[in-house]
Parts: C-alpha cells; sequence; structure tokens
C-alpha cells in the first residue's frame, strides 16, 4: 500500500474542461501553423516533406509533420502554436447516445510507442478519461469506436481488417499519430502497407508524432458530438 500513499501525498490535479483545452505550457509539444514567408527552401528542410509554399504562404501538411521543430528554429522560421484541437472529422460524430458512454478498441499496427504511450497517459489522474464514460475495450464486438495507431504493416494488414469487420455499426474509426495518416518515417520501408485509410475507412484524424493526451482527448469529445462547433473536413 505504499505506492497509494505516496500517490496521496503527490497530489495530482484532474485537469478541469477549461484547462484540459487551453494552452498550458509543456503540456503540448506544439505545431507549426502557416506563416507568410516566400522561401521554396523551407520545403528541403522538412525531413517529411510537409511543408509547402504557395503565393508567399508556407502550409504544413499535418498528416506528414512530426514536429521536429526544423523549420521553426530556422532564421526566419515558421510560426509556432501549443494549442490541443489538431482533430480533424471526415464523416459525422456519432449519434446523440455516445455522448456519455463510449467503448474504444486500440489497434496497434505497427506503432513505434510514442502514440501507444500518450494514450495510456489518458487513464493518468492528470487526464482522467472515464469520467467523460470513456473506457476501453479488449473486444471488438463491444467497441464503438476502433482507435488505430501506427503505419498499417504487412503482418498487420489482415488483422486490422478483421477487426474493423468485427466492431458494430455504428462505428468510427480514429487514425491517431502521423504514421497513422500518412505512414510517417516509416512510409517507404517495405514492411508496410501504408496509412491506415489505404486498409479501412478513416472518420476522424488526430495528427502528432505523437499527439499530446489532451489532443487525444479532444478528438474523442468531437467523436462524440461534444465538440461538434468544429467543422467537418471534406475530402
Amino acid at each position: 500500500m505504499l505506492w497509494f500513499r505516496e500517490g496521496l501525498y503527490q497530489s495530482l490535479k484532474t485537469l478541469t474542461p477549461q484547462e484540459e483545452f487551453s494552452a498550458s505550457p509543456g503540456l503540448s509539444p506544439g505545431r507549426p501553423v502557416p506563416t507568410a514567408m516566400e522561401d521554396a527552401a523551407l520545403g528541403t528542410i522538412c525531413p517529411t516533406h510537409a511543408l509547402r509554399e504557395q503565393e508567399g504562404l508556407v502550409e504544413i501538411d499535418y498528416a506528414r509533420c512530426i514536429q521536429c521543430h526544423f523549420c521553426h528554429q530556422r532564421t526566419p522560421g515558421m510560426n509556432w502554436e501549443a494549442g490541443y484541437h489538431w482533430a480533424q472529422m471526415k464523416s459525422p460524430g456519432l449519434p446523440a447516445p455516445f455522448r456519455h458512454s463510449l467503448q474504444v478498441r486500440v489497434i496497434d499496427a505497427g506503432d513505434c510507442g510514442a502514440c501507444l504511450n500518450e494514450i495510456h497517459q489518458l487513464a493518468s489522474p492528470v487526464y482522467s478519461l472515464h469520467r467523460f464514460g470513456i473506457s476501453f475495450t479488449p473486444a471488438p464486438r463491444d467497441a464503438d469506436v476502433l482507435m488505430v495507431t501506427g503505419p498499417v504493416t504487412v503482418s498487420m494488414k489482415e488483422a486490422l481488417e478483421e477487426t474493423f469487420e468485427a466492431v458494430p455499426e455504428p462505428k468510427r474509426v480514429m487514425a491517431v499519430g502521423t504514421c497513422a495518416l500518412s505512414g510517417g518515417i516509416f512510409s517507404s520501408s517495405f514492411a508496410v502497407v501504408g496509412p491506415v485509410d489505404q486498409v479501412i475507412p478513416v472518420d476522424i484524424e488526430i495528427p502528432g508524432c505523437p499527439p499530446p493526451p489532451l489532443a487525444i482527448l479532444d478528438g474523442f469529445r468531437l467523436i462524440m458530438g461534444v465538440r461538434s462547433k468544429y467543422p467537418i473536413k471534406e475530402g
């Protein structure tokens, strides 16, 4: 029971809804934002080719961005933000009854461990995922949301397809992390099939390498309809 007593003395504070979606220093790695800059060389600096210059504005492909800070450290560099509203919907959120209870099945399709570690943090007292009625389940047939991390490897392709088929309707697929969205730095590997949407349909995307727990939590709130004010991504 020593660990329990030490936990009480640490005085961990669960983030309130006002705090959890603010730009609290130290809780978000941040990411580059579109910057007015006529510099085509920025595209060669980015190791994942996430930057593109168009009419004096350097834009970011967040599906490829790994937040390496190379573009930010350059002089002059890209502007940087430290928010959490990174999730983008590609389909409508779940029906209203799912706003109070959500079962999530996590699939590691080839993750390096970084995104999975951030997901595990959601169950800590700081983020307390369960207070929103969200729980993880090992059974696909009990799941409402299929959360996939990592690029889809050749060995996991069939398992991912079968798991997707086992999840009952209505179901949503959440791709978490840069690798899940584009393949990331592993996209050219012979062992990788590609991003998640090349294997199964994706309803919500959360970029980041890795995305912080609050960005993932914000994605859950979006798919549950709590963050419905955010527009649906087209395409």
